[in-house]
């Protein structure tokens, strides 16, 4: 109700005991949506601090105001050593006049989000504190006065518009009146309670109170209430105090909220990836189980043998194929598999303290939202937002990938996203095992398969990859398309060519249609 008509009213009332007399001395802004408007009076200088931003426009009476050196602009120099003639508050209108002696008259006019400060001359606009409210220069001071027919007829007339009869009253009044079981009683008795409030509302005191989570300025005894005044002046200075400070608090609140809950949610992802990689790892031991197959068979397998059937006796004997390097030897093509088989065991050493790891780091980020959420003070929550901002990689994000992820059938496809991206892709991503896909003869992404250790490429995800090639090249809006299939080790690059300029030496073509 800061900017009801009954508490500008008020308001206006303590105002005339004040400036009644007094000189203007400044008149300036140092902020888009700020106007300080400074007078002279017999016992120092009176400050009028009107805000008008989007989320609050309010009045504010500092008890001194330092004006910055810089970023500081006069405004309204026509009122500068003008004295106060008195001031007119409008009837039931959310609008009061500062009075001059020479004609002028600043208008305060607090009609929520386009309140405005206006200089009028006689009755025609001179000034436009916010010049972007155009309908504010065809205001007329004479116009402003607003008549309501508080009689009972005339509340029986229009007892089902109210609030549009009685549009003075505002939300609060009737949020109060509801609350008093206004809306359960008769015609006359709803009558009568109108009366009373209007009662209240002329002799009001003034109450800081929460309402719906907000700070509100109330004339009535409703709500939470935090504090009580009996000046109107007092009263809008602490509900612009408490307002500016719980919305920063707010503000803040929710930013370190929105960091923290955006890491969180990075954080789930990351370890669902490594969860899944690392359970794939764990029942992916080929290798060891291939290295120790060929041991035990050593006596049996000959020399440049590209492949060897054995009797798995890991599964019951049945028979398997193991691929081999001819140009070795049977014991080093064991001490190969076992690398293999020692490097994946790093890798899953590596994956579960990743894991290890985020979970740790999850659950403080989830300790440290429940802390903001509950936070009461605005120290609190910048402690924790000076912690985030002081962390390696606050606020940043981690560069993308130089590919997009599709899966299927357990395979990983992976798509360039852009010329050194594919580069990238097959030349530092890529080992020689996996699938190469190009469209043919056009620009478009380099396409990976990702090879599985003792599993052979599936048709259905070489066509998908192929549809992925087509889509992300320049036929992807012909019918068919032919698409390079090859073994990435068939894959190089000659030295001077252009970023995603490839050499293929073997190659397949495969046609499909083009689909994302």
């Amino acid at each position: 109700m800061h900017n009801n008509y009954y508490f500008l009213k008020q308001l206006s009332a303590s105002l005339q005991k004040i400036l009644a007399g007094c000189v203007v001395s400044e008149c300036f802004s140092q902020a888009k949506d700020e106007l300080i408007v400074r007078f002279e009076t017999h016992h120092g200088s009176f400050y009028i601090k009107a805000s008008v931003l989007p989320n609050l426009s309010c009045l504010s009476f500092p008890q001194d105001f330092q004006r910055a050196r810089k970023n500081s602009v006069d405004l309204f120099g026509d009122l500068i050593g003008q004295r106060v003639a008195g001031i007119r508050q409008f009837s039931n209108e959310r609008s009061f006049a500062i009075e001059f002696t020479n004609q002028f008259s600043l208008l305060f006019k607090m009609h929520g989000n386009r309140s405005n400060v206006i200089l009028f001359k006689g009755d025609e606009v001179s000034t436009l504190f916010r010049n972007n409210i155009v309908a504010d220069e065809a205001l007329k001071l004479s116009a402003l006065d607003r008549d309501i027919d508080w009689s009972f007829e005339n509340f029986e007339r229009h007892h089902g518009q109210l609030t549009n009869v009685y549009f003075t009253l505002g939300k609060v009044v009737w949020q109060y009146l509801a609350a008093q079981g206004f809306d359960s009683k008769s015609t006359r008795e709803q009558w009568n309670m109108l009366q009373a409030v209007r009662v209240q509302l002329e002799n009001p005191q003034f109450h800081i109170t929460e309402l719906e989570g907000k700070p509100v300025l109330s004339l009535l005894p409703f709500g939470e209430i935090r504090k009580t005044w009996h000046d109107a002046i007092a009263a809008s200075n602490d509900f612009y105090y408490t307002f500016t400070h719980v919305f920063a608090r707010e503000q803040q609140k929710n930013a370190v909220l929105s960091l923290l809950r955006s890491r969180l949610a990075s954080g789930r992802n990351y370890h669902k990836k490594n969860a899944d990689k690392l359970q794939e790892l764990r029942h992916d031991n080929n290798y060891r189980m291939w290295a120790d197959l060929i041991m035990a068979n050593l006596h049996a397998i000959r020399p440049n043998t590209p492949v060897v059937t054995v009797q798995n006796f890991y599964n019951d004997n049945q028979p398997l194929e193991i691929r081999l390097k001819k140009e070795l030897t049977p014991q080093k093509n064991a001490e190969v598999y076992y690398r293999k088989a020692k490097n994946q065991q790093i890798e899953i050493d590596r994956l579960e303290q990743a894991i290890r790891a985020k979970e740790a780091e999850m659950l403080e980020l989830g300790q440290k939202i429940a802390e903001v959420e509950s936070a009461a003070d605005l120290k609190t929550i910048k402690k924790i937002q000076v912690a985030l901002d002081g962390e390696p990689d606050a606020g940043k994000q981690s560069a993308p990938l130089p590919y997009h992820e599709f899966i299927m059938s357990g395979f990983r496809i992976w798509v360039g996203r852009n010329a050194q991206s594919n580069d990238v892709l097959t030349f530092k991503l890529g080992y020689k095992e996996d699938l190469w896909l190009h469209a043919k003869d056009v620009a478009g992404s380099h396409v990976l398969i990702k090879h599985q250790s003792g599993k052979n490429f599936p048709k259905d995800v070489i066509e998908r990859a192929a549809q992925l090639a087509a889509y992300n090249s320049k036929r992807k809006t012909e019918t068919l398309c032919p698409v390079v299939v090859t073994p990435r080790k068939f894959v190089r690059k000659r030295k001077g060519d252009p970023a995603g300029a490839v050499v293929v030496e073997r190659e397949e073509v495969v046609m499909v249609e083009p689909k994302l």
